[in-house]
């Protein structure tokens, strides 16, 4: 058994047909993502993961480069196919060119937008990212025409840890200002006394491929590693002497703060006002992920008021950052331009990587890096697309249910089908379990072609159970249930007998619903987002939640209540259209009979 396929164990034979399921198209969102279009500038939906030449008739493939790569990279493309090195090309010329192209690399400054692909009109192939962060190019644009998009997320793993170590020293001594006052002909050794690393606490932000390696240095400078990350396996820290923390206990414990999470809709200004206020005073904060995560007037507000001493960033909002930016003119502050993978190490590594895997799509061979995937013929997209969209939701409703802790590590989905084992192919569903569970608090994409791999490097061990039915095979499920173990869970009424955060669906008239939650049956449509709430069964509980919600203007789209038995405890579950204030969800928690709520987003 490979290594991607040991994360997926199975309790009942699960057959694959390859003519029914081929390939899965995937990014968040997912609907628009995976959705059968008809407009006709788009070329004929096919697979993707072949083997191609740039002509047909035995000619190599070509390849332009549209920014530096390393030699080495080059060197291992060239022996495949035809390259082209065409540096800082307009957005015009890029366009002209790409049509006579089958493969296209770049790194983060060249745009790669729908413009592109229309104007290959359907030759390229593969566009390959020299890097991790792929959002100059158009994911969902590159699905509909049929163009595999790899990226390179390993290589510079240790020339960033390296830098933010680098910049924690750095910060930690005034090396930056001291380094300026001198070359300015002055001595002022006592303007510029530091902090020592022994002994102190560094919080780490995301426990990932970088975090973890700036955690084992940081180790050998003495100092104490804590770590936030609710999803990372933490007996993965425990091996490197690291402590898993609450987010809350590693803002007021830490005295450096080194930050290493992705940029998400989650993580997006993660650092903030609030969360400064959080802070034990003096704390030193390093960022060389990504700018988005701090608000950075917020922290401009926080140095000034003493609440962090200093900050280290390699990366900002907006890069370059204004050059009279009160955040990188400020004295406190030590700043890089971006130099996080820039070694000549990792500027080697990258580039084999990345052509190393545009070599490989070329030549029909599956990526663990690739970002999204080959299409879905329409006939089984059509069949299987609300499944599809259930059980990404069901994935996501369930990581937003766990407290945090040692993280997901035991998934088990148990799909309910009058359908015979050989007539459906759950690769698809798992994938987008996968996916809802691991993307909104992740930098990887996942899809058909790396959900096993992404589940086993996050310690995450998939279980898959059929359950056969009774009646017309004529829908493909009836319902799907994924449980999550050893886990706790921030919605008590969510955990099942055995003490699982437990939740099902199914698919009515087209359109996914929640059907249980718990031991809780409810019927709510996944569309929005949800409140659940456990309460007293009691009359007007319904009309008093709905009138809250209403004062705030928050308009509700369904509404269902599950109980034990009348009088007794209730589940309520709410389908909002809005996300509702904090005072608002602060109202509903005040109500006597309310004992519990949760909202969770889609």
């Amino acid at each position: 058994m490979s290594a991607a396929a040991a994360a997926v164990t199975s309790s009942a034979k699960l057959a694959v047909n390859p003519h029914k399921i081929s390939s899965l198209s995937s990014r968040s969102p997912l609907p628009s993502a995976i959705s059968i279009r008809s407009k006709r500038d788009i070329p004929p939906k096919r697979l993707i993961l072949v083997t191609c030449t740039a002509t047909g008739d035995g000619a190599k493939p070509t390849v332009l480069v549209a920014e530096k790569l390393g030699e080495a990279g080059v060197q291992l493309l060239e022996k495949f196919a035809n390259v082209d090195c065409s540096y800082n090309l307009t957005p015009e010329e890029l366009n002209t060119k790409i049509s006579l192209c089958d493969a296209l690399i770049v790194r983060s400054a060249t745009k790669v937008g729908r413009d592109v692909f229309e104007s290959s009109r359907g030759r390229l192939k593969v566009v390959g990212r020299a890097g991790v962060g792929i959002d100059n190019v158009d994911l969902s644009a590159a699905t509909e025409f049929g163009c595999l998009v790899v990226n390179a997320p390993t290589a510079n793993t240790i020339a960033a840890a390296e830098h933010g170590i680098a910049l924690m020293a750095a910060m930690a001594r005034n090396v930056s200002q001291a380094d300026a006052s001198v070359k300015a002909g002055e001595w002022k050794r006592n303007k510029y006394v530091g902090v020592s690393l022994v002994g102190k606490t560094l919080a780490v932000m995301g426990f990932g491929k970088v975090g973890s390696e700036v955690a084992r240095r940081a180790k050998g400078l003495g100092m104490r590693v804590i770590a936030h990350d609710p999803y990372a396996p933490a007996d993965r820290a425990h091996a490197i002497g690291v402590d898993l923390v609450s987010f809350d206990e590693a803002l007021s414990t830490a005295d450096f703060i080194s930050l290493h999470m992705p940029l998400t809709p989650a993580t997006s200004k993660m650092l903030n006002d609030e969360t400064f206020a959080k802070m034990k005073k003096g704390v030193r904060i390093v960022n060389v992920a990504r700018g988005g995560v701090i608000d950075e007037d917020a922290l401009v507000r926080a140095l000034d008021a003493g609440i962090v001493a200093q900050a280290a960033l390699d990366v900002f909002t907006k890069e370059p950052p204004a050059k009279d930016s009160k955040l990188v003119q400020h004295e406190r502050v030590t700043v890089t331009p971006h130099l996080g993978a820039s070694t000549m190490e990792a500027q080697e590594g990258v580039a084999i990587e990345i052509a190393e895997a545009v070599v490989g799509a070329l030549n029909g061979e599956l990526a663990s890096t690739a970002v999204n995937a080959p299409m879905v013929s329409a006939e089984v997209l059509a069949e299987l697309k609300p499944y599809v969209v259930l059980a990404e939701q069901l994935g996501r409703l369930a990581v937003q249910l766990v407290a945090g802790g040692s993280g997901v590590k035991n998934v088990k989905v148990t799909y309910a089908s009058a359908r015979a084992t050989d007539d459906l192919d759950t690769r698809l569903l798992r994938a987008m379990i996968t996916k809802g569970i691991i993307e909104p608090i992740s930098d990887v994409y996942v899809n058909l072609v790396n959900a096993d791999y992404t589940a086993k490097q996050r310690g995450m061990r998939i279980s898959e159970e059929r359950g056969v039915l009774d009646g017309s095979p004529e829908s493909p499920l009836e319902t799907i249930t994924v449980q999550l173990g050893n886990v706790e869970s921030k919605f008590a009424s969510a955990l099942s007998e055995s003490g699982e955060v437990k939740v099902e669906g199914r698919v009515k008239d087209g359109v996914p619903h929640l059907t249980k939650v718990g031991s809780f049956e409810v019927d709510v449509s996944l569309e929005g987002s949800i409140i659940l709430c456990r309460q007293v069964d009691q009359p007007g509980m319904i009309g008093t939640v709905g009138s809250i919600l209403g004062e705030s203007n928050v308009n509700v789209s369904f509404m269902s209540v599950g109980r034990i038995a009348p009088r007794k405890q209730a589940v309520m579950a709410i389908g909002v259209d809005d996300m509702p204030s904090k005072e608002t969800l602060k109202k509903i928690g005040e109500i006597p009979a309310v004992e519990e709520f949760v909202f969770l987003k889609l």
